[in-house]
């Protein structure tokens, strides 16, 4: 028998969100083996907080029980910056990628499994978005290596300033937060050009690649898609307000902003207004900050970036469409209209659901480490919790202070912060279609 005319496929039969969750994982588990090698590090590293600097750079989330800079060597800087780029642009990215490299057309299967992880409605637009999604990365992160090569040169040597540019421009791109600095950039809060550009690296790595790539297209605001101008809108609008509320509650603190002249204190404002969103970098002490701002950054984190983005959290459209939808049944209307477009009833559910998982992760998170960590301040906990689960990677402080238990917990929230809700959901959960109707009923709401 001739073994051509039998040739059989081997492929393994997993859903999205399970070939998602075993990708980032894989990634996971590589960047804790090569962390834990003698040339990756100085001194003793345990095997937890190996773990846990992996998780957080595979998740983009920027929250870190050691000092990177002075942990981990030349080797183990440059792995953690991989992990970053990994988990930035996604582990279907690269597998797409990869058989797009090896074919020119992928087969209906893996389209609808592409289309299904990155959230593309349109089968045609899915190759055309990875590569959109791997194009875009490179020419931010090279501009922003470029432009903080030539700030930094101004403290240090080209090679110093050169590498310290492209990990910040790559784990500021990605949203990942993490510093080779101990005080994030708390010494740069008077270096305009530094905050300035890694603030826009963040803000534009969180705003999508399918806006960015609509925005390429059309040019023009009347031709972009409803759902850009909503996102771009949308978190326009977050960063004023939040630029404005957070100076208007640290301006009088002299822990952060009531030192600072009135420049100083603008650029630190609109940096800590734009950083929850999901990149983890400080240039104010967040300890002490009021709880006032630290509350306005809990809610900033929770809403966290647009879809398609290295940003986490709910995501601003979901967070706007559950907004609009509260609007429109409180004006009993039938339609949920956005730049005179329909959403339907289903995209609310959505949006509805992602934001009822996301809480009860963060209350589950929360409740855990109350258990394990009692002596610690509430809201610190509640931070950490909200930082973990949405990966934004901020923190008072306490997080090199918790035990391996705690570590775990945290590690648990950010990896089903980066895999989505929705996906955690479906993964937990498959949906099944059901031909069985049952008849309606009335349940008392309010």
């Amino acid at each position: 028998m001739n073994p051509l005319h039998n040739k059989k496929q081997n492929t393994i039969n997993l859903s999205p969100p399970s070939l998602l969750a075993l990708g980032f994982l894989s990634f996971i588990l590589i960047g804790t083996l090569l962390l834990k090698l003698p040339i990756a590090h100085y001194g003793e590293l345990s095997w937890v907080n190996a773990l846990f600097t992996a998780t957080s750079a595979v998740t983009i989330t920027g929250l870190s029980a050691v000092d990177v800079g002075e942990t981990y060597t030349t080797f183990g800087k440059v792995t953690i910056m991989l992990m970053l780029q990994c988990g930035g642009l996604g582990f279907m990215t690269f597998a797409i990628l990869a058989a797009l490299s090896l074919s020119s057309n992928i087969g209906l299967k893996q389209q609808v499994m592409a289309q299904e992880t990155i959230g593309q409605t349109s089968l045609s637009k899915v190759s055309f978005t990875i590569k959109g999604v791997l194009l875009y990365s490179l020419f931010f992160e090279a501009l922003g290596t470029v432009i903080l090569t030539i700030a930094w040169m101004q403290e240090y040597d080209f090679a110093h300033a050169f590498f310290y540019a492209a990990f910040y421009s790559v784990s500021a791109f990605n949203n990942g937060g993490f510093s080779l600095f101990p005080n994030s950039l708390m010494s740069f809060s008077e270096h305009y050009l530094i905050t300035f550009t890694i603030s826009m690296l963040y803000i534009i790595g969180g705003i999508g690649f399918v806006v960015l790539m609509d925005i390429k297209r059309a040019r023009r605001w009347k031709k972009m898609s409803p759902n850009s101008k909503l996102i771009l809108s949308t978190i326009a609008g977050l960063n004023l307000i939040a630029f404005i509320v957070i100076w208007a509650l640290e301006a009088s603190n002299p822990l952060t902003l009531a030192g600072m002249s009135l420049g100083d204190q603008a650029v630190n404002a609109w940096f800590h207004a734009t950083v929850p969103r999901s990149s983890g970098f400080n240039s104010l002490d967040m300890a002490s900050m009021s709880d006032a701002s630290t509350l306005v950054t809990m809610v900033l984190m929770f809403i966290g970036g647009g879809s398609l983005s290295t940003a986490g959290g709910i995501k601003v459209g979901t967070f706007i469409i559950v907004i609009l939808s509260v609007v429109t049944f409180l004006r009993r209307s039938e339609e949920l209209r956005v730049f005179n477009h329909s959403v339907s009833k289903t995209t609310s559910f959505k949006a509805f659901a992602v934001v009822s998982i996301t809480g009860i992760l963060i209350f589950l998170g929360l409740l855990t480490l109350l258990i394990l960590e009692p002596d610690k301040e509430f809201l610190d906990l509640l931070f950490e919790a909200v930082s973990a689960a949405c990966t934004v990677g901020l923190s008072r402080g306490i997080t090199g202070e918790l035990q391996p238990a705690s570590l775990v917990a945290l590690m648990l929230l950010m990896f089903a912060g980066r895999l989505g809700p929705l996906t955690l959901a479906y993964l937990i959960a498959t949906p099944k279609k059901s031909r069985l109707k049952h008849p309606p009923t009335d349940i008392q709401i309010g």
